[in-house]
Formats: C-alpha cells, sequence, structure tokens
C-alpha cells in the first residue's frame, strides 16, 4: 500500500466528518461548556452554597449534576448532603448567585461568534439543547448579541428525560422542523455526547476544561472531536 493510500484511509473519518459538517441543515448547541464559558461560575457557586453548609464540594459532585436541571439538581443536592431545605429555596438561591455572572460576566467561547456567523450565512438552522434556565441564557444571549441568531431552544425542563437521553434534542430538532439525520449536535459533557448519540444525530465533542476529567471518553464516543471552533470556521 502506498503512502498516499494509507493517509487517505487514516483521514477518512475526518474527511466523512468534514462532509457531514458541509451539508448539515441544523447545528443543536449546548450551551453552558459548549458555547458558553460559563462552568467556573457554577464551581464557584457549588463551592459557596456548599461552603455556608459546611461541606467541600466532593470530587464527583460537579460530574454528577452537570446533565441534570435545576431542579434535578437541586433534589440530588438535598439527599446527598442531607439538607432539610426546599428545592425551590435552593434553586432560587442558585438564581441569585448566578443571575449577574451570566447577564454581565459570563463569555462566549472562542471563535464561537464567527462559527455561528458562518452558519447562519449557509443558511443552516440554529438551536439550543440545554439543562439551563431561560432566565439565565437569555440575557447572556442577548448581551453578547446573539440570542436572535437561534431559530429554537430546547430545555429539558420541558422533556420527559434528562441528558444522557435524546429527548431534548429530538425536541430541538423537531422545532427547527428538521430529521436527526441533518443535524450536528455540539456538546461538552459525556452524557450529552451519549444521549445525541442515542437519538441518531451527528455528534462534535467540544473540549471544555471543567469537563476534561471525561475527555478520552468524550474524545471516543463523538463522532468528532475539537478543542476550539477555530478548527471549524
Amino acid at each position: 500500500m502506498s503512502l498516499k493510500s494509507v493517509l487517505m484511509c487514516w483521514d477518512f473519518p475526518h474527511r466523512i466528518g468534514c462532509k457531514m459538517l458541509e451539508r448539515m441543515k441544523g447545528a443543536i448547541f449546548d450551551l453552558d461548556g459548549t458555547l458558553l464559558d460559563s462552568m467556573g461560575v457554577w464551581r464557584k457557586i457549588d463551592e459557596d452554597f456548599l461552603g455556608k453548609r459546611g461541606y467541600l464540594v466532593p470530587e464527583d459532585y460537579l460530574k454528577a449534576i452537570t446533565s441534570m436541571n435545576f431542579k434535578g439538581a437541586a433534589d440530588y443536592t438535598i439527599e446527598r448532603f442531607g439538607l432539610n431545605e426546599h428545592p425551590e429555596n435552593i434553586m432560587e438561591e442558585w438564581f441569585a448567585m448566578a443571575i449577574d455572572a451570566y447577564t454581565y460576566h459570563v463569555q462566549l467561547k472562542p471563535y464561537v461568534r464567527e462559527y455561528l456567523k458562518g452558519l447562519r450565512e449557509r443558511g443552516v438552522k440554529i438551536a439550543a439543547a440545554t439543562s439551563s434556565d431561560a432566565r439565565l441564557f437569555e440575557p447572556c444571549l442577548k448581551h453578547h448579541g446573539i440570542y436572535d441568531w437561534f431559530d429554537a431552544f430546547s430545555v429539558t425542563t420541558a422533556v420527559k428525560r434528562a441528558k444522557g437521553f435524546p429527548d431534548v434534542y429530538w425536541n430541538a430538532a423537531e422545532k427547527i422542523g428538521l430529521s436527526c439525520e441533518d443535524c450536528v449536535v455540539y456538546e461538552d459533557i459525556l452524557k450529552g455526547v451519549e444521549g445525541a448519540k442515542m437519538g441518531g444525530f451527528y455528534v462534535v465533542g467540544v473540549e471544555d476544561i471543567h469537563s476534561s476529567y471525561e475527555k478520552e471518553e468524550i474524545r471516543s464516543k463523538a463522532d468528532r472531536y475539537i478543542v476550539s471552533f477555530e478548527e471549524l470556521v
């Protein structure tokens, strides 16, 4: 076999992936950790919230709650730490701690604006599939002037199952009127990658420092893995 043939075989999955990214009709993005550089905000909230109650943040706590919506995370936190508190009160406390950061301080990850702009220019429909709350991500996206670039938003509170299952991605695809075969999902967490793959989507794993503990698993299960959106611009 010639060197050229070897290189072509080695590069085949990458070339197939490039073709998929070129012909896609819909792009479905996770927000926190994928488009938004926001996971550090939540790490600080976890530290402050649990610290007030006399606990350090366990190593596996962020991994456990990352794929959950707010209510699920509050219920999990109450059960895990034996807190005599109502989930609604915990959620309100988290919101109060996060709203200012999301409205004014959370940044887009590098080259996100350029990549989304390019998709819009190509006529690709853009949707979000998130475990976050609209009261947080809406002001953040509006602050950066990209809220209106999204054709639809799908949140895990509106579907039956959390990330780790395809529901939120199917819902996003349905909202933009496309099948899973015509959409690419972008995710930074393992459960998100697994759920989207389960749903029949082509999946791009996006590196984030706060999910580095599962980086290799994400890389192995995603169809493509990127360190930065610069690679796709």
